[in-house]
């Protein structure tokens, strides 16, 4: 900045020619300088003698400018107006990074007033915020004492991240611990209704306010593998995407089907499936009977297949699974006599259905899964091209993660590898409780820390079932359809997928 003023000092801005982004790189070194020396004044120089040079200002220019006038005590104002009169006077468009210093700047002076404001400029400007300016907007909330806003935030951090960093865990660990906390909520409810609120919303929330009255237990614990809670004892769910995301999700895989593949067949299959519903699994049959068939005597095995089948029908008490085979597989395959019978088996109890030429059965499995919300046994990372159309949904990883089962054999026989007992992710029991989930640098997932937070004096609850969308949760194999099942040996890697495209 001496050299600056220097400069400055003795030249006008025609004969002191800068470029925009050295501008920019000494708003970027200001921006990261001790607030003892003074920088958002030397910020406003800057920035003022590049507006006299003519030069043109940039995101990054406004962003760095207001990161550094939020620094000053009394600027947090002032960084907010830098911000949302970006697009206005320079034609600029703000990004999540222009709103997290002043969101900063606001928590540090408490004013939950200003700091919703900057919230709501944000959601005019398509911006979401991720978890470190909800943890602002949430400690905000909580030293104005508001607790329908930390409600409020509390799910909005639920929806945006997984796991909390171990600042925003003693960001909610001081709400919990505060008097008004304890005040917050009510003594009676809807049992019932609650309950149909956490099924609605896919389990592990139900978003209807506070319950139970009274001061909180706020513990750091550990999450048995079958999702028992080690401080309170309840059981977490497995969380799947709630009931209006399912039939989004649904949509868009039916429209982008219907643009790719032959529309009667693929209308067809939906009208089938409307009348089919009673599938508890659907099994992607080509991935299964090509899966480590890449050696010599490899093939089709359809005797893998039937071994998924099979313990299947075992698993749900002689329920048939969904089988899905694109027709030119069935068509050779039936050639074999020994496999004829075992075809027509299939057929007659309405166990197959078979995708038509110049399809890709991907596309079959996938949407049975969807619309029927049942589990999808296959070890297809869905990954490719099709994939890739719904990599920008926000359901698809949620989804997968809960539904998918993969599949090894031990000896011939199928051993399927069932959705995990329980999310980590923040959750809000039936009782009002809350779990949430400490960033695990390790991965480790039996290492993770979670916040049980309950109200204090309430006993001990034994372990619960939950229903997620429908499914129910925390029951045996047998009982329901994201029971623990057989499990991979933790040191076993997954396997990967045999499986070959079926398209003429």
């Amino acid at each position: 900045m001496a050299a600056f003023d220097a400069a400055v000092s003795v030249a006008g801005p025609d004969d002191l020619r800068l470029a925009a982004h050295q501008y920019n790189q000494l708003l970027h070194l200001l921006a990261s300088a001790d607030r003892a020396s003074f920088p958002a004044a030397a910020a406003r120089r800057v920035f003022a003698h590049m507006l006299e040079a003519g030069a043109a200002p940039s995101e990054a220019t406004i962003t760095s400018l207001a990161r550094v006038v939020a620094s000053d005590p009394d600027g947090a104002d002032e960084a907010f107006q830098l911000v949302a009169t970006m697009h206005s006077t320079y034609g600029l468009a703000p990004r999540l990074r222009s709103y997290s210093p002043v969101l900063s700047a606001f928590r540090h002076t408490g004013d939950p007033s200003k700091a919703y404001a900057v919230e709501a400029h944000m959601a005019a400007s398509a911006i979401t915020p991720e978890e470190p300016e909800l943890a602002a907007l949430l400690e905000v909330s909580a030293k104005a004492g508001d607790a329908d806003k930390v409600y409020e935030y509390m799910h909005k951090l639920r929806r945006a991240v997984g796991c909390v960093t171990n600042d925003t865990a003693e960001a909610l660990e001081g709400w919990f611990r505060s008097e008004t906390a304890g005040l917050a909520g009510k003594a009676e409810w809807d049992a019932r209704q609650v309950k149909d609120a956490v099924v609605a919303n896919g389990g592990g929330c139900h978003q209807l306010g506070w319950l139970r009255s009274g001061p909180w237990m706020v513990r750091r614990v550990k999450v048995g593998a079958d999702g028992g809670c080690g401080g309170c004892g309840c059981r977490l769910a497995s969380v799947d995407i709630d009931m209006e995301e399912t039939h989004t999700f649904a949509d868009s895989v039916s429209g982008l089907a219907l643009e790719r593949e032959t529309k009667a067949n693929f209308s067809q299959f939906q009208e089938w499936l409307e009348a089919n519903k009673q599938y508890e699994a659907i099994v992607d049959g080509a991935n299964i009977a090509l899966y480590q068939q890449n050696f010599a005597e490899g093939g089709f095995s359809l005797v893998q297949l039937d071994a998924v089948v099979t313990e299947l029908r075992d698993r749900y008490n002689g329920k048939w699974p969904l089988v899905i085979l694109h027709n030119k597989r069935v068509a050779k395959l039936m050639e074999n006599s020994n496999n004829r019978h075992l075809i027509e088996t299939w057929r007659a109890n309405g166990a197959l259905y078979t995708s038509p030429s110049g399809s890709n059965d991907d596309w079959y499995w996938l949407y049975a899964a969807i619309g029927l919300n049942c589990l999808l046994v296959t070890n297809d990372e869905m990954r490719d091209h099709i994939f890739e159309l719904l990599g920008s949904s926000s359901f698809f990883y949620k989804w997968k993660q809960r539904h998918r089962v993969k599949y090894t054999f031990n000896k011939g026989k199928a051993v399927l590898i069932m959705p995990p007992p329980y999310s980590s992710e923040i959750q809000e029991s039936e009782t009002g409780s809350w779990h949430v989930p400490i960033e695990e640098k390790s991965g480790d997932e039996r290492a993770r820390t979670w916040l049980c937070i309950d109200r204090a004096g309430v006993t001990k609850r034994p372990h619960e079932s939950r229903i997620a969308n429908g499914v129910a949760q925390g029951l045996t194999p047998s009982e329901a359809s994201n029971g623990a099942g057989q499990r991979q040996p933790e040191d076993q890697a997954a396997p990967v997928t045999g499986k070959r495209k079926d398209r003429d």
